[in-house]
Formats: structure tokens, sequence, C-alpha cells
């Protein structure tokens, strides 16, 4: 099944002048030292193995002395500009540990491993290719889910802010079943409104490497969430099923503990609680989802083979006309987010009359 479910190479689309003008409004686009060509001229690399000597998809590239030195210096500004205004005075206290480049996935994007040379500590981000509808998945992230993200951007460059966490397959294969009863049935809580909210955001692949479990301590117990970290395929797909990680096989360990411990009411109830809080976000959200969302409807962020299939498949699941009426990515975007607003107004009328 998950052959069929992906099965084309989605191109890169170009940031259009209304995304332009947007991104600039809201401080997004900024004109960087280094861009995302500059670091495919590396002379040399080797693989990076994880701890138990497994081929991660990842290799450390290096650059000949005379760019490395360039390279690092315009990779810290990149750094002060991510994190802060540009001001370069923590610059002297940076280094740049390490450049890898994903040989694997769509993207192919750099991880550059900052750390600060006082104290140790070291975080990452990612230099990747600019895309048209990554930049919307990242939006869409930022105003929709529980999470804030930080970003820039230019006409080639995107650069993104690590998203800490468990690599999902990783949390399947090593933590998963490790977990108590009550973190398992808590996880396929969390695993419930994940799936709802990528379905109704359109945000397709979130197979098990395209996310991350975050576990956090909280008095006696471990809470756990789920977190996005791959935006590439937002709005593309035309299988209504990509928009849906529960379809994926890389997913089916997860799934089936969400059989396990939860009933099909507590299901429908959490999917309720997902759609009422994306309702709530999606109102609060004002002109700048609305904004963004007009400038989506005139892009062109897919094939018309997919809008026309995805549309149709969305149409026969909601048996709302205006997706099956959609002329763009932009149109049906606003028919989901109509679709849930909708809900959420209906089911408040209905528990204000019953009260």
């Amino acid at each position: 099944m998950e052959e069929k479910l992906i099965s084309q190479k989605k191109p890169f689309y170009p940031i259009i002048k209304e995304l332009n003008d947007y991104l600039k409004h809201y401080n997004r686009w900024v004109y960087t030292p280094v861009c995302y060509e500059d670091l495919l001229r590396f002379s040399g690399s080797v693989v990076v193995y994880d701890e138990n000597e497994n081929d991660t998809l990842w290799i450390r590239v290096y650059y000949s002395d005379s760019e490395r030195v360039e390279i690092d210096y315009n990779l810290k500004k990149v750094y002060a500009l991510l994190h802060s205004d540009g001001n370069e005075t923590s610059m002297p206290f940076l280094s740049i540990d390490a450049i890898d480049y994903c040989t694997f996935g769509n993207s192919k994007p750099f991880r550059v491993k900052v750390r600060n040379i006082l104290n140790d500590n070291f975080t990452y981000f990612y230099i990747k290719k600019t895309d048209a509808s990554r930049v919307y998945g990242l939006e869409f992230e930022h105003m929709l889910s529980p999470h804030n993200l930080n970003f820039l951007i230019n006409d080639s460059t995107l650069i993104e802010e690590h998203i800490a966490g468990i690599p999902g397959d990783v949390f399947i294969e090593k933590y998963l079943n490790q977990c108590s009863p009550s973190e398992q049935a808590q996880i396929a809580k969390e695993y419930v409104k994940f799936n709802e909210r990528s379905m109704i955001r359109l945000l397709g692949d979130m197979r098990a490497y395209n996310y991350v479990v975050i576990p956090t301590h909280d008095f006696d117990q471990v809470i756990y969430k789920i977190r996005a970290i791959d935006f590439d395929q937002q709005s593309f797909e035309g299988k209504f099923m990509v928009y849906r990680p529960q379809f994926f096989k890389e997913n089916f360990p997860i799934i089936s503990i969400v059989k396990e411990k939860l009933s099909p009411d507590s299901i429908v109830q959490y999917k309720i609680e997902e759609r009422s809080i994306l309702a709530k976000r999606i109102l609060s959200s004002g002109n700048r989802l609305n904004c963004l969302l007009d400038i989506m409807t005139l892009d062109t962020l897919t094939k018309p083979e997919n809008l026309k299939n995805l549309s149709s498949e969305i149409f026969k699941f909601t048996k709302d006309i205006a997706f099956k009426k959609s002329k763009n990515m932009g149109e049906v975007m606003k028919a989901s987010f109509a679709y849930v607003r909708r809900n959420y107004e209906n089911l408040n009328m209905a528990n204000l009359i019953n009260s």
C-alpha cells in the first residue's frame, strides 16, 4: 500500500511575489550570507553512523581550507540571524562543529551543529532549498499547531530551527514497548490528535521518521507529545490517505496501540477535541491566516490531476461541495478550515441549546 501512496517526486515550487511580500511583512525574509548552493561545494565526506554503527543516511561534509573559514563565519551569522537580531557580538564564542548532508528524501537538507565554546551547549539548524510548499507548511504549523516555528527564507535558501525530540521511527523501535500501559494510552491519545491535525491541514507523508515524540517530565509522570518535523509534502499529493498518518506502514505499531488502548468512543472524543482546538486557532489567527490562504489561491502547488483527485476524495469523505468546487490547493485549504470552523460553531450552538 505504501508504495502507491506516494508515487511521484514533488517538485520545488518558487516563491511568488504575493508570498514574498507576506514573508517580508512577518519578518521571515532575510538575505543570508551563505546559500544552499554554497554548501554543495564540499570537497569530501564520510558516512555518519549511529551508536550501533547503522548508517544514518547523513554524510559529514568537508570543505577546502580556503572555503571553510568563510563558510564557518557565514554560518555563524546565519545562526545569529535565526536566534537573535543578527548581532555579531556572540560569534567569537560559537563553533561550527559539523555540517551534515542528508542523502535521503526530497529536500536533501544540510544540518549544521553550532556549539557555544564557553559552556559546550549546542544546537542545530537546517539549510534547505527554497520551496513554497514547505513555506506554507511551516506557516500553518506555526499558526495552527501547539508549537511556534522559527525559520528564515529568501529566493534560494530556507533556514529552519531544529525541532528537538525522539524521531518517531527510533521511538517506535526502542521505547514504545518499554512505556507503561498508562503511558501507551497517553501516546495513543496524542497520536489520534496528531493524525487528525495532519489530515485537516493537509500535511502529507507523516511517516515515522518525519515526526518526533517529545517526552516531558511532569511531577511523577512523563507526558508525551508528537510534533511534525518535515513540511515538504504540504498540499501536493492527490491521495487523501497521504494526509492521514495512520495509513503508513511505519506507523502501524502505534496504530496497534491506539486500537488496544482506546475505545471507539474515546477516539471520536479526541478527534472532536483536536478539531475544536484547531477551530479556535483558526479563529484567533485572524488576518494572518486569511492573508496566507488568499495568497495560496494565487499559487500553483500541485499538478492538475492531483488537485482533481484530492478534492473529489475529500468531497466523498465530508460531503462538502466546497471541496469539489475547489480550483486550486489554496481553495481546498480554505474549504478544510471553513469545514472545521463551521462544525465547531454548530457544536457550540447545539451545546447552548441543550444546556
